[in-house]
């Protein structure tokens, strides 16, 4: 399955049935009141988070959905059915945003929430509604209200444990489809890797979800090589694996360069918990790594491993650390809120 992470679509709730003008007509009745009936409300247009989708690529193909309006009512006050809901099954994760692409209508984050982002148009009132002491015999009613319309855009932020971060070509799809059963791409050019993938990760009896997002390259904040909507994908983790090609010109330079970007995107990505990965351990001399990475704490960086995801080396133990920041990720999340002392 393609992956998609973005869509735009049109949508538009039913509109309200109109209501009915009709009398009474029944024999030994002449002067029967009116009896029109109230027309059926229009169906909503409503978001759901469904578990086993992780794209929207079906949003692709199909882009305008429209909910059936009420039925009109009719005589001996019976009212109109009201019109059939259309239900967009989204990915858990999914944000909804207006057609600006920066107001959230929607933010989708556990499985079977549901969200009305058009509400059906009320069916029109019959002539029965109108009937009063000085107007026994009304031969009026009312219209169904319209449906709401808009176009949308659907964008899809993953939701995962831990965010696989790096320069291009800096190893994290190698690393990923050694600690997962994820089988993303690999060569040894940069941008191999074009969309996320999700991988599950085992150690010790444990396991935890990881996101490989694509290479995040300098001036990623600003929309460089899709950077906003690469960045985007670990807004949600609960913990960021940065990896760095300890083969590369700078490790220390390109350390900080994906620091920045984080920084100028915002979101809360830099006060994550971070731990730094030096790959590529196999093909450096002897010692190099352990100078990296004295180097790296230097400039800030706080946990810092050296592995090799060809011979495993160094891998576990870095694993271990990364399930440690989670489950502290999820005990926090888990403790109750401290009641506001109260105050007369």
């Amino acid at each position: 399955m393609k992956f998609l992470d973005q869509a735009k679509i049109y949508m538009r709730s039913g509109h309200g049935g109109p209501g009915s003008v009709s009398f009474r007509r029944e024999a030994h009745v002449p002067f029967g009141g009116p009896d029109g009936g109230n027309g059926g409300r229009g169906g909503d247009v409503i978001a759901r988070a469904v578990n086993g989708l992780n794209t929207l690529i079906d949003y692709r193909y199909q882009q305008h959905f429209k909910a059936s309006s009420g039925r009109s009512g009719a005589g001996r006050d019976r009212s109109g059915a009201s019109g059939d809901d259309i239900i967009l099954r989204l990915p858990i994760g999914t944000q909804v945003l207006s057609d600006d692409q920066r107001t959230v209508l929607a933010d989708l984050t556990f499985q079977g929430q549901e969200i009305i982002l058009a509400k059906g148009g009320s069916g029109g009132k019959g002539n029965a509604f109108f009937k009063s002491s000085t107007n026994r015999a009304p031969h009026k009613s009312q219209p169904g209200e319209p449906g709401q319309e808009m176009w949308v855009w659907l964008r899809l932020k993953l939701i995962a444990d831990a965010g696989l971060l790096g320069l291009p070509n800096a190893g994290k799809s190698t690393f990923l489809n050694t600690v997962s059963a994820a089988n993303p791409k690999i060569a040894d050019y940069p941008f191999t890797t074009l969309h996320p993938n999700l991988g599950v990760v085992g150690i010790d009896g444990k396991e935890f979800v990881m996101a490989d997002v694509p290479g995040i390259i300098e001036g990623a904040h600003k929309g460089a090589g899709l950077g906003h909507r690469f960045l985007g994908h670990v807004e949600r983790c609960r913990v960021l694996l940065h990896l760095v090609d300890a083969t590369g010109e700078d490790p220390v330079n390109a350390w900080r360069v994906l620091r920045r970007e984080l920084l100028e995107y915002g979101g809360g990505l830099t006060a994550k918990p971070e731990i730094v990965g030096l790959t590529k351990l196999d093909a450096t001399p002897k010692d190099y790594a352990m100078e990296m990475a004295e180097a790296l704490r230097k400039a800030g960086a706080e946990a810092v491993f050296s592995l090799s995801s060809v011979t495993g080396a160094g891998v576990n133990a870095m694993l271990r650390r990364l399930i440690g920041f989670i489950e502290e990720a999820v005990s926090e999340e888990n403790q109750p809120e401290e009641d506001e002392p109260w105050s007369p």
